[in-house]
């Protein structure tokens, strides 16, 4: 029996905090046709001569904030897991930690012959909940790259997992680390995406007509918002947390026509009310990062603070948890 190759594909990271390896990621990252779904053209235009030039700078300071003596978290921690599924698969798997941009690059490892001898490849998008920029632009890859050779192995992707119990109980097992009586609100957030993106997913059903926010929806399968809510419900059934507390909301967004409610909105909001203490949980990132330590944690924490609040507590992405590994070795082995 021959061997198996476990890819593991998350976003990426720059190599460094300095501003050219910064706006390397950024162009490969920003120039992607499913981050922003603008004609050939006008992408590269917007991308290479606006975006990145007046971006570069700022995101070179936040990812300065990010980086520790380890380096990236996101690079650091995904290399961990690696190590630890490694672990828990035994010999007959290999398994490869990849970036959709930046290095390791995932498009480096499907273009090399390192992947040739491999009996079936089993690639794994780290993203609980489907969008055409995140799963999307993985998926695409590896078929592009895997279509140009002349021996095809078999070839296994794992699904979206946003309901998985195994990931729920991964998830709760961080979150029940934290007295959840002791909070005003608990905000489950996750990353905004473009209207437009909900919406080419249900065509006939349109974004604020959607009831994915009381019930998952027939039509929710690859819905990214009714995704969304439908990984909080689980993790608020299995907790058994109070409902009246949570709020599920999104962060990241570049414009007003994103999904809401905005995280850093409802942040101000309440703390505005008289709320005091908060707890910020983000399912969409199984891996620490920009967005969860940086964002979240240290800037919504300050922001909270400075419109009256006192306490924001952070819960912790799955990282390189052991709970974590061993519900992708059964994952993968299903």
């Amino acid at each position: 029996m021959g061997k198996k190759a476990v890819i593991l594909a998350n976003v990426g990271t720059p190599d460094s905090p300095k501003k050219s390896d910064v706006s390397r990621y950024l162009l490969e990252f920003l120039g992607d046709k499913r981050v922003i779904d603008y004609p050939w053209l006008l992408r590269k235009i917007l991308v290479n001569l606006i975006i990145v030039p007046f971006r570069v700078s700022k995101s070179s300071k936040l990812y300065e904030r990010l980086w520790d003596d380890k380096g990236s978290p996101l690079l650091y921690h995904s290399e961990s897991l690696r190590a630890k599924l490694s672990d828990k698969l035994g010999e007959n798997f290999d398994v490869f930690n990849t970036m959709r941009y930046g290095s390791p690059s995932l498009e480096k490892l499907l273009k090399s012959a390192q992947l040739s001898n491999y009996e079936e490849l089993i690639f794994v998008p780290m993203f609980p909940q489907y969008a055409s920029s995140t799963s999307g632009t993985v998926v695409e890859l590896i078929y592009e790259e895997m279509r140009k050779k002349n021996v095809i192995q078999n070839i296994k992707v794992i699904g979206q997992f946003y309901a998985h119990p195994g990931f729920i109980d991964c998830f709760a097992e961080n979150i029940s680390k934290f007295d959840l009586k002791s909070y005003d609100f608990i905000m489950f957030t996750y990353h905004s995406l473009p209207i437009s993106h909900i919406d080419s997913v249900h065509p006939n059903i349109e974004y604020k007509s959607c009831n994915c926010i009381d019930e998952f929806p027939n039509h929710g399968t690859y819905c990214y918002k009714a995704t969304c809510y439908e990984t909080t419900r689980k993790l608020i059934l299995k907790l058994n947390i109070d409902k009246s507390k949570t709020i599920t909301s999104f962060q990241s967004r570049l414009t007003k026509n994103w999904v809401t409610p905005f995280s850093d909105e409802v942040i101000i909001d309440y703390a505005k009310k008289g709320m005091k203490r908060g707890l910020i949980i983000a399912p969409s990132f199984t891996t620490d990062c920009l967005e969860t330590i940086i964002e979240l944690e240290n800037d919504y924490g300050q922001l909270f603070r400075e419109n009256g609040g006192e306490v924001l507590d952070m819960v912790p992405s799955l990282n390189d948890n052991d709970s974590f590994a061993k519900f992708l070795s059964e994952l993968v082995k299903s």
